[in-house]
C-alpha cells in the first residue's frame, strides 16, 4: 500500500543502474523467450534467503495494514466516532510515520538497515492489536500513533534493506518486494473478511499482531545471518545521478509538478485504505464480509497494476501509463462513490487499483533522474502530504455533504496526476 511506495524512490539510482545492465540480454533474446545471461555470472543468486526473507517482510507489513483496515468499521463503532473525528484518530498514523522518519534513517546507518527492520516489524505487530482496546477517540489516536510509528519505521527500514539488496544482487528486483507488500495486503483483506463474522475485531488483531511476530522471528533469523548492507556503495552512487544536470528552475519546476503527481495518487491511495470498507457498509449498507472484499478488490488490483507496471512502461512508455492510470482510475472512483450497488463499488475499486497502481513510483523515479536525489527528496514530501491529508480531507468533507461525494475527491485527484503526468511528459517522452 500506499507508505512502501513512498521510500521506493530511494532505490531509483541503483535500479537504473541494473537495469541497464539487463537490458541488452533481455532485448537479445529471441522473441517470446527471456534470456538467462541477464546478470554477471559472479552475481548471487537472485532468490537468495536474504531475499525471500526480505520479502516476507513486506508481505506481513501489508498483511497487517490489511488486517487493521477491514476491521475500521468495528473500530469506528466502539469508540462512537464521527466521520471528522475518526479521520482526526486516523491521521494519527501518518503523524507517527512522519515523526520517525528522519530518526530512522539515522538508526539505519549508525545500527544497519536489516536490524532496524526487524525491531521496526516487531513494534508494527505489538501495536496493531491495541486499537480493539479503546473506548474513546482520543485513546484510539493514541494507540494509532503508536502504530504510526511502527510502521513508517518498518516500511523505510524495509525499504533501506531493499535498496542493498539490489545493490548486493545486481539485480533489479525491487519490485519484486512491493509485489510482496500487495500479495500480503490481499490476503490479509481476505482473512478479514472471512473472520469478519466469527471472530471479534480484538481476537483478529490479535492473531494478526501474533503472526507478526512469528514471521519476525523467522525471517528476522534469516535477514540477520545475512552480514552487513551495501549501503554506501549506494550512497557513493548517488551522487552520480546529479552530474550534468543543472539546477536551475526548469528541474525544480519538473520535479515540483512530478511531486505533485505523487500527491494526487497518495492521497486517492490513503483515502480508499482507510474509507473504501466505510463506503460499502454505511452507504451502499454491504456486510462487514463484502466491505472486506471491497479492499480486498482494491488490493488486488495494485498487485496485478504493479506486476505488469514494468512491462507497460516498456512497451507504451511511462507517460502514457501515468496519463492512461489516471483517467482509469478516475472512471472507477466516479462508478464507485456514485453507484449504490456492491458489484459497481467491487468494479470500481478495481479500475482504481488498476489506475493509480503506477503513477507513484514512476513520478518519483522521473524526479530522481531530473534532480537527483534531491528531486527524489522533493517529490518523495509533496507525495507523503497526500497520503497525510487524504484521510482528513475526506472525512471532512463526508460530514459537510456526504461520504460519496466527498468520495469524488479521488476522481479529481487522479484526473489531475494524468494531466500533470502528461504535461511532464512532453520535454522527454515516457
Amino acid at each position: 500500500m500506499p507508505l512502501v511506495n513512498k521510500t521506493d524512490a530511494r532505490s531509483s539510482v541503483a535500479d537504473r543502474t541494473t537495469d541497464a545492465a539487463v537490458r541488452p540480454s533481455v532485448e537479445a533474446a529471441p522473441a517470446g523467450r527471456r534470456s538467462t545471461r541477464a546478470a554477471p555470472a559472479d552475481a548471487p543468486r537472485a532468490w537468495s534467503a536474504a531475499r525471500l526473507a526480505l520479502t516476507a517482510f513486506f508481505a506481513v507489513d501489508g498483511f497487517l495494514f490489511a488486517a487493521w483496515v477491514v476491521r475500521i468499521p468495528d473500530i469506528r463503532a466502539q469508540v462512537h466516532a464521527s466521520h471528522s473525528a475518526l479521520g482526526l484518530a486516523l491521521l494519527c498514523i501518518s503523524a507517527g510515520a512522519v515523526a520517525t522518519m528522519a530518526l530512522v534513517g539515522r538508526l539505519c546507518l549508525r545500527y544497519g538497515s536489516r536490524r532496524v527492520t526487524v525491531a521496526s516489524v516487531a513494534l508494527l505487530s505489538l501495536a496493531v492489536p491495541l486499537p480493539a482496546h479503546t473506548h474513546s477517540v482520543a485513546a484510539l489516536g493514541a494507540v494509532l500513533l503508536l502504530f504510526g510509528i511502527g510502521y513508517g519505521a518498518a516500511n523505510v527500514s524495509m525499504n533501506s534493506a531493499a535498496v542493498d539488496l539490489v545493490a548486493e544482487l545486481r539485480r533489479p528486483v525491487m519490485p519484486s518486494f512491493h509485489a510482496g507488500y500487495s500479495l500480503g495486503g490481499l490476503l490479509g483483506a481476505a482473512v478479514g473478511g472471512l473472520l469478519a463474522g466469527t471472530l471479534s475485531a480484538a481476537w483478529a488483531l490479535a492473531l494478526g499482531g501474533a503472526l507478526g511476530l512469528v514471521v519476525t522471528a523467522l525471517a528476522g533469523a534469516v535477514l540477520l545471518r545475512g552480514g552487513g548492507t551495501t549501503a554506501p556503495a549506494v550512497r557513493a552512487a548517488a551522487p552520480a545521478a546529479v552530474n550534468g544536470r543543472g539546477a536551475g528552475g526548469h528541474t525544480r519546476l519538473l520535479v515540483v509538478l512530478l511531486g505533485l503527481t505523487a500527491l494526487c495518487t497518495a492521497y486517492g491511495e490513503g483515502a480508499l485504505a482507510d474509507w473504501a470498507t466505510l463506503h460499502l457498509t454505511d452507504d451502499v449498507h454491504a456486510s462487514a464480509g463484502m466491505a472486506a472484499a471491497g479492499y480486498a478488490a482494491f488490493a488486488f488490483a495494485m498487485t496485478a497494476g504493479r506486476v505488469s507496471g514494468t512491462w507497460l512502461s516498456i512497451r507504451i512508455g511511462a507517460t502514457r501509463v501515468m496519463l492512461f492510470g489516471g483517467t482509469t482510475a478516475a472512471a472507477g472512483m466516479l462508478v464507485a462513490a456514485l453507484v449504490p450497488a456492491v458489484p459497481a463499488v467491487l468494479g470500481g475499486f478495481v479500475l482504481v487499483g488498476l489506475g493509480l497502481a503506477n503513477i507513484f513510483p514512476l513520478a518519483i523515479g522521473r524526479a530522481g533522474a531530473a534532480g537527483g536525489p534531491q528531486g527524489v527528496a522533493t517529490a518523495s514530501a509533496l507525495g507523503y502530504a497526500g497520503m497525510l491529508i487524504g484521510p482528513p480531507v475526506i472525512g471532512f468533507l463526508a460530514d459537510a455533504v456526504s461520504l460519496p461525494l466527498a468520495l469524488t475527491s479521488v476522481a479529481a485527484a487522479a484526473a489531475l496526476a494524468g494531466v500533470l503526468a502528461l504535461v511532464v511528459g512532453r520535454p522527454a517522452r515516457g
